[in-house]
């Protein structure tokens, strides 16, 4: 017998039927033989709706509130689908997160996980229960509720399967898998019958939105065996792992984040010590920075760009311009109409000229390139906002990915 982890997206159970639909989903694995844990999201945009409503009401409400309002998304789905596994007659137990031993720091709305004290969930699964688990959420030393933030029920779910040292994690969601490419914006993309975990991991990181960094990070540090699939057919998924290949890909997919923001200092001192200002300063105040780039002094001065998330670029202009003088720069640019896209591969290190490819496809299509940032298995490029999807299509075409 085999014990499996299945996480559901808001979109699976977004209605009666669909809840429905997810409940036989689960009764089928069950029938099989199988123990069977389950974590489920919010329902539909519950969560976006939560969030207007503390936003209706106090836009300045503190962060231990949010987390004890938005996780009360994830409790409404796990009692509904515990009810409707019910209803076809088999035993099923819906529990929150404290509930599952899910302990966490205190960072509310961005909390990370400490340690599952599984006992519960292990007693639940010894009386024949299918378990659901509410995703997103916690409990910290406080006894606070805490979330997770974005993307945290696929977190949760493969933080459960590592902490019951289940035999596969099974991600549902929308659709049938990992693509080369948004199939939105590039019709041709194809799904992937395997990923390995850093490339999956870039990918999350730069934009594509099947699966969250978090949860990929943790997958790989666990060894947790992934799959991810669609809850809407019985397709073959994508299966995340670590995958040896005789001869790797040079490029496995092309990804486009359009929450990104350029900051650029302009006449900063060309001298020892600015960058840590700068650098320091942001990461005190929690801003993450990415993409970083120099320019060569200048009788004296020089300027330096990097990349921040959408949702930080007020925080970071207000903090360099009260830091103005400490930091010494003579003006700040700043714009949101910028995207990231990137090319992601294992064998991109082994394989020369991949990176000239892809600019060559952006220049083909007439794309100017703002930033370029590399690593060992990504190549990813700033251009602007109104060139994003077209940048995609082009570098996609341009690989022939598959």
């Amino acid at each position: 017998m085999s014990l499996i982890v299945q996480k559901f997206g808001g979109s699976s159970v977004a209605n009666a039927e669909r809840v429905m639909n997810v409940a036989n989903r689960i009764v089928e694995t069950y029938k099989a033989g199988n123990s069977v844990v389950v974590v489920v999201s919010a329902q539909g945009d519950t969560t976006d709706d939560l969030i207007e409503k503390a936003m209706e009401i106090n836009p300045k409400g503190s962060k231990r509130e949010m987390d004890m309002l938005l996780s009360s998304g994830e409790q409404i789905s796990v009692a509904l689908l515990a009810m409707a596994i019910q209803k076809l007659g088999y035993n099923a137990v819906s529990l929150t997160g404290w509930q599952a031993g899910f302990k966490t720091n205190s960072n509310y709305g961005t909390a990370k996980i400490d340690v599952i004290q599984s006992e519960r969930v292990k007693k639940e699964l010894d009386s024949n229960n299918i378990v659901i688990i509410a995703g997103f959420q916690g409990i910290n030393k406080y006894d606070d509720i805490t979330t997770l933030g974005r993307g945290g029920s696929d977190t949760s779910a493969v933080a459960i399967a590592a902490a019951l040292r289940a035999d596969l994690c099974e991600i549902y969601t929308d659709v049938d898998g990992v693509y080369t490419a948004d199939p939105r914006i590039v019709p041709n993309a194809k799904k992937l019958d395997d990923i390995s975990y850093d490339e999956m991991l870039e990918l999350a990181s730069l934009g594509a939105n099947v699966l969250h960094n978090r949860s990929v990070e943790m997958a790989k540090k666990y060894g947790v065996n992934m799959v991810v699939r669609s809850s809407l057919n019985k397709n073959e998924g994508t299966v995340v792992k670590e995958v040896e290949r005789v001869e790797k890909l040079d490029v496995r997919g092309v990804a486009r984040d359009n929450d990104v923001a350029r900051i650029a200092l302009v006449n900063i001192k060309d001298e020892p010590g600015v960058a840590f200002k700068i650098f320091s300063l942001l990461a005190k105040n929690h801003v993450n920075v990415d993409i970083i780039l120099q320019s060569i002094g200048r009788e004296g001065k020089k300027d330096i760009s990097f990349t921040v998330t959408e949702s930080n670029l007020e925080t970071a202009i207000d903090l360099l311009n009260a830091n103005k003088d400490i930091i010494g720069f003579e003006d700040i640019k700043a714009t949101s109409e910028v995207s990231k896209v990137s090319i992601v591969g294992a064998g991109m290190v082994n394989n020369p000229g991949v990176a000239a490819k892809m600019f060559e496809a952006l220049a083909d299509a007439n794309i100017n390139i703002h930033m370029i940032s590399t690593s060992e298995i990504k190549v990813s490029v700033l251009v602007n906002q109104k060139n994003a999807e077209k940048a995609v299509a082009v570098i996609h075409d341009k690989f022939h990915i598959a």
